[in-house]
Formats: C-alpha cells, structure tokens, sequence
C-alpha cells in the first residue's frame, strides 16, 4: 500500500467512523485492510463525499467535480460501487440516490457471495479488536431486537405488535425477500459449518430492502405464507428471531451461537444480555424441572446450566427469544414479560438518529 492510498483509506476510515454505526481505528491496522479489501483508492475516494443520509446524484457531483470525473462517469462508478456492496442506493422517479453505508449492518451483508478467505480473517480481526467493544456496544442501542419465538407465547400474555412475529410479517409490507445468511457463508468457507441447521436460505428484507437486494441477484422474493412456513422451520430448529431494531423492520435475522456474528460475539462478555433490546426473560420453575438439559443444549447464549439437577438460568445472558421453552419435556420453562418495556424506535432511520443522538451524549460526558 502506498503512502498516498494510506492517507485515501485513513480518511475514509475517519469519515465512516463519524456514521451513527461509527468504524473505528484499529491498532494493529485491521481497519485500513478491512477497507482495501473493499475500495479501490478511487473508490474510497468518492466514498468519502458521501454522507449516511442519501444524496441525489447531483449534490454528490459538486462535491467531486474538482477531480475531473464527469457526472456520467460518476453515476457508473457509483452504480459499480453499490453492486459491489460498499454503498447504499435508491431512487425517486427517474433520480438516483446513494449514501454511505455501515459497515454492520451494511458492507459485510452485502458481501454475500462475494467472501474470501483473506477478507473474513481481516474482518474477524477488526471487529474483535475494535469494532465491536468500541463501536457496536457503545451507545446500548442495538440495530436488532430479540423478539419471542411463537412457540414460547402463550395466549394470556399481552405481547406488544412489534414482538409478535406473526403480526409482523401480516403487516410488515411487500415485497418479501429471503437470502442465504452471510453469517452462515462465512462459517462454511471457514470451514466449521453451522451445528444447529443446513439450512442457509435464513435471512429476510422487506419492502426497499427486499428489492435492493433481489437487483443484486441476492434474493428470491416469496410470499407471506412462504415467510411464515420458514419461520415456523426456524422454531423448530431452535435459532433467534433478530429483526432490525424499530417497529417497521427492514429486515428479520434467524440466528444461532455458533455462527451469528453478533450473538458469537456478544457471548464473549460476561454479561451481554445488556446489549440487547429484548421484553423477556426465561424462568424455570424448580418444582417441575428434571435437569434433563434440553434447554441447555437448546439455548445460543450460554445462559442454562443445570446444576444439582436443575435448570438455572443466568439473567445477565439471557435474552427472552424463548427457545428453550417449548422443548421442555416438563414444561418447566417459561418466558416472563419485564416490568419495564422497551418500546424500539418508529423506523429504522429513528433506529440511527437514536444511536447518532446517544454517540454525542456520551461524547459530550467523556469531555466534562
């Protein structure tokens, strides 16, 4: 790498990282080649006039043209650039928007089909190192929610709309699109695949995130019901039901511990159910439970044990997606509402200005 190309990469590291889900330098480096895997210099270059909201093409051209690149070769470049995976896109009419992209969730989904080796290894590297204590966990605002599994719910409990899964995808808006999990992707080319499923086709978009995807050939378009039945594959199974964190999701994530980038890793602390947004919590019921260890086996948070022939559950990793309730042979296990309810933000751009809100509050707290 070039000095001048480290300068391009540095510049747009430190551009990304004033994003609501911010990219933060690594010691080691692991940042800057996490991005060269991903730009060119040029393409960092007009990454970095790009802002998270989206802009019109035109907006974005007045920012460049001092390079001498026309607008007709920037709207092929930026086009190029989004088929790639490395920024964001819509359109009004006949006007083109494009936008920043994060990295999570963003760049790395969008690399479905597209991994190597070599990127994974950076990738790994980076978010351990910085990007996850840094940046993911910061502000406690999660992109996604952990919502309970149907089969967990029973029909006395007031569960909220945007907790019932069921009303969800009823409500959620078309098109319906499913893809393979690029979680699942990465652990298969690393060659210790998923130990709770073979199933891939595990990842859902809606509406423009739907059809953003289906024109990169990464998805196929299905109906409610087809949703549903998936769904109902993934309970049984025993996988977490992620959607994205606001009351309209853009997309629904069905995830396990042995492969989710985020559940693998947030397992790592000590106490992570405090970086979930979640409105329940498992309880066993001493006087029922046999110690039979299917909730231990079935849970993706570490969070059952059974001791002296008892299930316990450790609160400070659990995460209320119910999966371990409806295996119970002896119905000792069930989810419990908390008295304080989390209430996810209207959308997913409120999601953001939520996270970009509470970034300079603490920021602010960090300087008195």
């Amino acid at each position: 790498m070039t000095e001048k190309d480290l300068e391009i990469y540095r510049e747009l590291q430190e551009h990304l990282d004033g994003m609501p889900v911010g990219f933060p330098a690594a010691e080691s480096g692991a940042d800057l080649k996490v991005l060269k895997h991903l730009f060119s210099p040029k393409e960092a270059e007009i990454a970095i006039k790009l802002n998270f909201m989206p802009d019109p093409l035109k907006k974005i051209f007045r920012r460049v043209k001092k390079s001498g690149i026309t607008i007709e070769e920037l709207e092929k470049k930026l086009d190029e650039m989004f088929q790639k995976g490395l920024i964001n896109y819509g359109k009004s009419g006949e006007e083109k928007y494009y936008a920043a992209a994060p990295l999570i969730i963003g760049m790395f989904e969008y690399q479905l089909n597209r991994l190597t080796k070599e990127f994974i290894l950076d990738f790994e590297q980076y978010c351990e190192e910085a990007f996850w204590q840094q940046e993911f966990n910061r502000t406690k605002i999660p992109q996604l929610r952990t919502i309970p599994i149907e089969q967990s719910i029973t029909p006395e409990q007031n569960i909220s709309t945007y907790d019932d899964l069921r009303n969800m995808i009823e409500n959620i808006g078309e098109p319906i699109g499913v893809q393979e999990c690029i979680c699942r992707q990465v652990t298969d080319l690393l060659g210790h695949p998923c130990k709770k499923t073979d199933i891939r086709e595990l990842c859902f978009s809606f509406r423009t995130a739907a059809l953003i995807y289906n024109e990169k050939g990464l998805n196929r378009l299905i109906s409610k019901d087809e949703a549903l039945e998936i769904l109902r594959k993934v309970e049984e199974i025993g996988l977490v039901i992620q959607p994205g964190n606001s009351q309209r999701p853009m997309v629904i994530c069905c995830c396990c511990g042995c492969c989710c980038e985020v559940l693998n890793n947030q397992k790592r602390f000590e106490t992570p159910a405090q970086f979930f947004a979640t409105n329940y919590y498992a309880e066993v019921d001493a006087d029922l439970c046999v110690g039979c260890g299917v909730c231990e086996d079935r849970c993706n948070m570490d969070a059952i044990e059974v001791i002296d022939d008892k299930s316990e559950i450790n609160l400070e990793r659990c995460i209320g997606c119910g999966v371990c309730v409806p295996t119970c042979p002896q119905d000792a296990i069930s989810l419990k509402k908390k008295e304080e309810e989390t209430v996810p933000p209207i959308n997913t751009a409120a999601t953001y200005m939520a996270i970009m809100d509470k970034k300079a509050e603490l920021a602010r707290m960090e300087k008195s």
